[in-house]
């Protein structure tokens, strides 16, 4: 997530009102209205006011791209290419993500809300080199030759999963997006995407980027839709094969009942987070109050495997607290085209009154609010970013997951007891430890129950590292090796061998 941008500044845009260029459905290799007529607004969480109405995605749009991408998939020319021609495909679409990259980080600081700086460093130019890492893939993955007993050949061959149903959610739209496209395109699957409601538009314009690379007819579907039919409709479909879902684990444990209702599908899933990050009494303070800051402020909190438990030694907690609102308070609430802006609004009303709620749950139960905490008076969907101390581990705030820019500071003197408060919790996303002593990180690494660590660091994503979570947290991982082969099966072959060959 933190690679450098490559892309030019972002003043070129500011103060404009960009139009959408895409807002249909993506079906077949064909820009198509939906099926009933319907289509919704998405908003400018800044400006509280529609950008553009989409087609809105309704059950028989799902089975029309189930069925395009079902064809793609048994008769079409996909599976019939090499894995030199798919990842000639996929590099080719990375040049146009990267050709395409203001216009692309526009699109989702508008419908997002997010700094443009940072769509650009985060979400263009992170999607850029993930379809340029899994289109190297693309002709690598082999199987295996195996010394089978008796007159017996046998080996194995990886083949692609088939029909892809791949759900993203709204915090960083474009990315995820390639997270789930880029390995299964690699794999030689088809895909049927549905974007998050709140933000289609990066998601459209990248598969008007798929259409012209040359991707043949189906095996990209995107559509805009919600949850609720297009959503629960897609990954109950007879016609997939595998499910993956990036979200709340809420909205994940229903995929993982109702998924395989007709049979039987592969799924992985990336959900939600409270990761633990502990601040050893060794640690540069002032090293250790940025850490700490970016590791829950970044993308306004709207992060899975936010920091959102700070577990701080009792020896420098003090000084800590209180540098960590004095820093909280300089960030600058704005337009996501301003490139002063550094925190941008939550994604909705609906998310911004479910952070206040929490905000207002933290002074109840007793923690101490050291700065925000109050109401953000004007327009946008903003949150002050608010910081507590003497939270407690029983305190709502520091068990349930906020998505906001609400930094919990809990204090800590034992490292064996810290351990086991870390673990103490539901999720297993992430977690972050800084410190100065190498057998200290170790130990602490090793104990927590997290399926990323960060050490002296937070936030380092790269389209190598595998990432997900243990617990109520996900199954499987996403980039990296595994996330390619969540998209493969394995096949076994045994021939008898002629009589008298060798083995």
């Amino acid at each position: 997530m933190l690679a450098r941008s490559s892309f030019r500044n972002s003043k070129r845009f500011f103060g404009t009102r960009m139009v959408p260029k895409q807002t249909q459905l993506f079906i077949g290799g064909e820009w198509v209205n939906s099926a009933n007529g319907d289509t919704f607004e998405t908003i400018n969480p800044y400006t509280e006011e529609p950008i553009t109405s989409v087609q809105r995605a309704s059950v028989e749009d799902v089975d029309r791209a189930v069925d395009a991408a079902r064809n793609a998939f048994d008769h079409g020319p996909w599976r019939r290419m090499s894995g030199t021609e798919r990842g000639d495909l996929l590099f080719k679409l990375a040049e146009l993500i990267k050709k395409n990259g203001e216009e692309l980080a526009h699109l989702e600081a508008l419908d997002n809300g997010k700094p443009i700086t940072l769509a650009k460093i985060v979400d263009v130019s992170n999607s850029y080199l993930t379809y340029k890492y899994y289109a190297g893939f693309a002709n690598k993955f082999v199987g295996d030759t195996i010394s089978a007993p008796g007159d017996f050949h046998a080996y194995t061959r990886k083949e692609p999963v088939g029909v892809a149903a791949q759900i993203i959610p709204w915090n960083v739209p474009m990315l995820m997006q390639a997270w789930k496209l880029a390995p299964a395109l690699a794999a030689g699957c088809t895909v049927v995407m549905k974007t998050a409601e709140q933000t289609p538009l990066s998601a459209l314009r990248v598969g008007e980027l798929i259409k012209e690379a040359g991707f043949p007819d189906g095996v990209v579907n995107i559509l805009s839709g919600f949850g609720e039919d297009a959503g629960a409709h897609l990954v109950r479909h007879p016609g997939v094969d595998k499910v993956a879902f990036t979200g709340s684990t809420e909205v994940g444990l229903d995929i993982m009942r109702n998924s395989s209702t007709s049979g039987l599908k592969r799924v992985t899933l990336e959900l939600g987070g409270k990761s633990p990050f502990i601040i050893c009494e060794d640690a540069n303070i002032e090293e250790s109050i940025q850490q700490a800051n970016f590791s829950l402020f970044f993308n306004s909190g709207q992060v899975c495997i936010a920091a959102s438990r700070l577990f701080v030694h009792e020896k420098i907690y003090d000084e800590f607290a209180e540098k960590s609102a004095k820093l909280a308070s300089k960030a600058v609430l704005g337009n996501g085209l301003d490139p002063n802006t550094t925190q941008g609004p939550q994604i909705s009303k609906e998310q911004q009154n479910k952070i206040w709620g929490y905000i207002q749950k933290g002074k109840q139960e007793g923690a101490s609010c050291l700065t925000g905490g109050e109401e953000y008076e004007g327009k946008g969907f903003f949150v002050k970013p608010t910081v507590f101390a003497d939270v407690q581990d029983d305190m709502t705030i520091a068990k349930e997951e906020i998505f906001g820019p609400v930094m919990q500071i809990l204090k800590f003197s034992d490292y064996e007891d810290v351990i086991k408060r870390a673990n103490n919790t539901d999720y297993g996303l992430g977690a972050g430890v800084i410190t100065n002593d190498i057998g200290r990180a170790f130990h602490l690494t090793n104990g927590l129950r997290a399926g990323t660590v960060f050490v002296n660091c937070y936030d380092i994503f790269d389209p190598t590292l595998p990432f997900g979570g243990y617990k109520n947290s996900g199954l499987g991982r996403e980039n990296g090796l595994e996330g390619l082969e969540n998209y493969l099966e394995t096949k076994t072959v045994i021939m008898s061998r002629p009589e008298g060959s060798l083995p």
